[in-house]
Order: structure tokens, then sequence, then C-alpha cells
């Protein structure tokens, strides 16, 4: 789902583990609580070796709860935006409220009514979750820009450059 070129490649562990070089290509370990694990896919790397990959939904997940590791917000609606007809709106709705991270829980609701991507039961099933404090949608950026009170979000992106990202 990525457009931008990746220097290294992030990966999820319930251990802490060193980052590492393997066949060129930089490993760098993000440690994650056993019961964040979850959302994997096997995924067969040759023949006879198979590597354990998130699925497309999770991935959206983790690049809202952490967007320093894929480029931002506007890298992960990409992503989103790209990939969304092979995504299930009810596979992401749940991660997210599976990760109790209000931020993620903004941050989805939020790309999903923009993108017109999840039917309105999906939506009230994030607004429930909301908490009355605000989270920037983008963390690498400034806080400023405007509030929005349905997802409890400041709109440190226009919406203008989120909807751009269809046509890019």
């Amino acid at each position: 789902m990525v457009t931008q070129p990746q220097l290294a490649v992030f990966a999820s562990s319930s251990k802490r583990l060193r980052s590492r070089i393997v066949q060129g290509t930089q490993f760098r370990f993000v440690t994650v609580q056993p019961e964040h694990y979850f959302g994997t896919m096997k995924h067969w790397a040759t023949k006879q070796e198979a590597v354990e990959i998130s699925d497309l939904e999770r991935t959206v997940i983790d690049g809202l709860r952490q967007p320093e590791y894929c480029g931002g917000i506007t890298e992960v609606a990409k992503g989103l935006w790209m990939r969304h007809e092979d995504m299930q709106a009810t596979n992401l709705v749940d991660y997210a409220l599976r990760m109790v991270t209000g931020a993620v829980v903004r941050r989805l609701g939020y790309l999903l009514e923009l993108y017109a991507i999840a039917p309105e039961s999906e939506l009230a099933r994030l607004r429930d979750a909301l908490t009355e404090t605000y989270a920037p949608l983008d963390p690498m950026l400034p806080e400023e820009g405007t509030h929005l009170r349905r997802w409890r979000l400041q709109l440190n992106i226009t919406p203008q450059e989120l909807e751009s990202v269809r046509t890019s």
C-alpha cells in the first residue's frame, strides 16, 4: 500500500528485538502488547517458508496508531483509499475498538466518513467509543487547525488535502 520508497521495514513483535539488516533491507521492530497482536495472515515468502504479516485492515490501524512509521496520516489515507475495496469496514472498526486507543478511533472514523467507505452503522460504533478529549489528526504535524467536534479531532491537515489522495 505504499506510494513512497521505504528505507526500512517495520515489524511488530511482542518481544523486544534489535533492528537488523537482512539481505540489504533494514528491519526495525516495534514492540506491541501481546493482546494487541492480532489481524495477521500467513504469507508465503518461498514455496517452503511462510511469514506472518498484518492483513490490510490491521496495516491501516497500525498506520493510524503510529503514523510516524509510514510517512504520516496522508500516506495512511492514500493506502486506505487505494485498497478500500479489498478491505472490510467492519474489520477496520473491530480492530480500532480492540486497540482501545482513542486517537485511532477518531482518525479512522474521520477517514471512513470523509471517503464514504463505511456505512453509518459502523461510524456510529466508532462515535460511541469517543471520549471528550481531542487528538491531532496527524501527530507528526504542529497542533494547529480547526477542531472537529464530530470526531474530536484537531484537523491539522485540510480535508481538501486528504480528498486529493483519491486522484493521486
